[in-house]
């Protein structure tokens, strides 16, 4: 998916390929505002809605503090895996189980909060490292 009212640092390239000076990471890709939850919310990347259900996806999440991180998704159950590391510009990439296929928007939400409790503590992990 793509953000069509980012601005691009580049009026040839994609918001997400030529982001502007100060732009976070992820820049170009739209935030789901109906995910937001406590101040957190889901990014996508990747379509998710689709009426057979989507079993898999790339995304991000973006904190209350606006720090991101990336989340590569699919429906199961297992352990959340670091897949990167993280750098200045976020707090890793990580694969994560959402507990079922996303037909709609109000099902991206349900696995959405279904994952959060676990990001949250992620992300207190990360800001423990950081500071």
């Amino acid at each position: 998916m793509i953000d069509p009212t980012a601005q691009s640092a580049n009026d040839r390239l994609p918001a997400f390929l030529a982001r502007p000076t100060g732009a976070p990471v992820y820049h170009g890709f739209p935030l789901v505002e109906e995910t937001r939850t406590d101040g957190w919310c889901y990014g996508a990347i990747t379509v998710f809605a689709e009426p057979g259900g989507c079993v898999a996806g790339d995304g991000f999440v973006v904190a209350p503090d606006g720090s991101r991180a990336g989340l590569v998704w699919s429906v199961g159950d297992f352990e959340t895996k670091v897949v990167c590391e993280a750098t200045p510009d976020r707090w890793g990439v990580y694969s994560i189980a959402f507990p079922r296929a996303i037909r709609t928007v109000d099902d991206l939400k349900d696995c959405f909060c279904a994952v959060l409790p676990e990001l949250k503590a992620i992300h207190d992990q990360h800001r423990g490292r950081a500071g």
